[in-house]
């Protein structure tokens, strides 16, 4: 049964107990994925130090934690199954099989639903889809047909709908009901027949009731993202990452996204972008969008999660295979963790009591 490794536990207290066992009520954990590996890795954001592992999901690429911290939810492209974990004893309750090899995962603000992204061929037309799975029965309750591939999925803050980032569709970018999986719209269709480019990580602002603002979207082959407005489902605009000189950039391949990694800070304040050319995370206002400065990281940037107190962020450094802590306030980073083999996805969770 797969379960916490203490090896890797660099704090004194952590090392008497169990990560997760000696947790209090209100903690916190940093949930970071290894694409290139089996194990996942656990961060305490209070001392910024790994206090834990999750072993034996071989490369997981999605996660996602139940509202309450009672489970953790990951995607396994090796074995195309839903891991899902009891946090409490951090035993595997369930291996879910998918009809298809998957991506990102996200889950229903009540916890009820879990939506996996395919980007393996679910159906005779080749293209993937969203499987729903049911969190209670812990069983597929549904199979949606997006005729596409689908890399990551979201669920919007008032948990209207499943927006899906795709490849090699007729529309890229696919806001789904999440009741029964109706297309309301979607944009960004392929440039060129035939080729996998499409949309790649989005994030989200959203108005005081929860409702969606704006969509900031990064696409294939463009070394910024787009500024959407969900109301009127029309691009605003769009912004470029600075440059650096050629000799300064790293080294590819950029898989067609050299701007991967992209999210809005809890306090809407700010969004921080990721760029892997750069190798480099870059800090604009929100509402307005002007630029704040940058900083420095390891090697392809490729992901990022917040605290919810919006102090830092945490950037998955997907060839260095380290995660670097950045200070908001400061735009500075602070500390840089080595974890797991290509870093990708990753999210923070509330443990339970």
């Amino acid at each position: 049964m797969a379960g916490i490794r203490t090896g890797l536990i660099v704090s004194a207290a952590a090392v008497a107990a169990s990560a997760l066992g000696a947790a209090q009520a209100g903690d916190l954990r940093i949930v970071q994925t290894n694409s290139r590996d089996s194990v996942i890795h656990l961060i305490d954001p209070e001392t910024h130090s790994i206090v834990g592992t999750i072993e034996d999901v071989p490369v997981n690429h999605g996660v996602a934690a139940a509202p309450d911290g009672s489970r953790l939810y990951f995607s396994s492209e090796a074995k195309e199954t839903l891991d899902v974990f009891d946090v409490a004893t951090m035993e595997r309750i369930a291996e879910i099989p998918l009809p298809a090899r998957p991506h990102n995962i996200s889950i229903s603000p009540d916890g009820a639903r879990v939506y996996v992204g395919l980007m393996g061929a679910a159906f005779e037309d080749g293209f993937g889809g969203i499987q729903v799975i049911d969190t209670q029965a812990l069983a597929p309750a549904a199979l949606w047909d997006t005729n596409s591939r689908v890399h990551n999925t979201y669920v919007t803050k008032d948990g209207r709908y499943v927006v899906a980032s795709m490849f090699g569709g007729e529309q890229n970018l696919g806001v789904f009901d999440a009741q029964t999986g109706e297309l309301a719209w979607g944009m960004y269709p392929p440039r060129n027949e035939g080729e996998l480019e499409g949309v790649r990580p989005i994030a989200f602002e959203t108005n005081a009731d929860g409702s969606t603002r704006r969509l900031f979207v990064q696409i294939s082959d463009f070394h910024g993202f787009t500024v959407v407005d969900f109301e009127t489902q029309e691009e605003l605009t769009r912004i470029e990452l600075p440059e650096r000189p050629a000799e300064k950039q790293e080294p590819g391949p950029y898989t067609q996204a050299p701007a991967h990694g992209i999210g809005v800070s809890p306090d809407g304040r700010t969004l921080w972008v990721c760029s892997r050319v750069n190798g480099e995370v870059y800090a604009y206002s929100v509402p307005e969008l002007d630029y704040l400065g940058f900083v420095e990281v390891g090697s392809h940037p490729d992901w990022l999660t917040f605290t919810p107190d919006s102090r830092f962020v945490y950037v998955a450094n997907g060839h260095s295979d380290d995660v670097s802590v950045i200070d908001i306030a400061a735009i500075e980073e602070v500390a840089r963790l080595p974890v797991g083999a290509a870093p990708k996805r990753n999210i923070t969770m509330m443990l339970p009591d």
